[in-house]
């Protein structure tokens, strides 16, 4: 999968700063694992996402970390929630500055889906009702996509690799206590060239410079899709193992 490391870098720290944004305008706006937001918003656009499609019960931090991901690849997504949402939405969205990036489309989930092909990166929240049976009308880049599926608590399942006409092409991973992404398209080849080159890394520092927080990126040279981040703030360091 090729990889863009100044992609990813610029919308995992363009997602940081707008959560934070929204987070003091709506004090209420909270996830259980914060930093899950920035690694599918670094995950989305370093893998050069053109079609993203988020199904949701309502705009989400998840939704801001996509359209980040887009503006970086210049890209688009595809929001598909309640219609009684839609206009807080729709202002959460404009707020952040990212309204020309999100395409929001109200109705089933499974009927709209079948009108989007070759999605590249699907995410969808697991309190959506049925949120299971849509991966049967959905239509992912056989070359290469991912497939985030959150919120998996209270005892629900994730979708277990089960992509249609997939098979022997996915590799399931579990992020956390409540995200599982599903990685399309890798061959046994370029997991051997993934591991081959897992040595060869380099470091990027950048400064938020609102809070003064350093963030440190730890990135592979050449085209895989496995990325290391680690935070550290003035008070405490923190790793975060992101697909690798």
């Amino acid at each position: 999968m090729e990889w863009s490391v100044s992609s990813a870098t610029n919308a995992y720290l363009d997602t940081l700063k707008l959560c934070k944004d929204q987070r003091r305008r709506q004090n209420s706006w909270k996830t259980p694992e914060p930093e899950s937001n920035e690694f599918i918003s670094a995950l989305a656009a370093g893998m050069k996402a053109k079609l993203i499609v988020e199904v949701t019960s309502g705009v989400s931090p998840s939704t801001i970390a996509l359209a980040a991901a887009a503006r970086q690849t210049g890209g688009r997504l595809v929001c598909i929630l309640p219609e009684r949402v839609l206009d807080e939405s729709t202002k959460v969205i404009k707020d952040s500055g990212l309204r020309d990036m999100v395409d929001f489309r109200t109705g089933d989930p499974y009927e709209l889906l079948p009108s989007y092909e070759k999605i590249d990166f699907y995410f969808v929240d697991c309190q959506t009702e049925n949120y299971a049976r849509l991966v049967n009308v959905l239509d992912v880049n056989p070359r290469r996509s991912v497939i985030v599926a959150n919120h998996l608590v209270g005892g629900k399942e994730g979708l277990g690799g089960h992509v249609k006409g997939m098979k022997d092409r996915v590799e399931v991973r579990s992020i956390g206590e409540d995200m599982e992404v599903t990685m399309i398209g890798t061959t046994d080849q370029k997991r051997a060239s993934q591991r081959k080159q897992a040595t060869k890394s380099k470091w990027i520092v950048k400064v938020d410079k609102e809070s003064g927080e350093e963030h440190f990126f730890r990135m592979p040279r050449s085209g895989t899709s496995s990325m290391a981040v680690t935070e550290r703030s003035k008070e405490f360091t923190k790793y975060n193992p992101v697909i690798g």
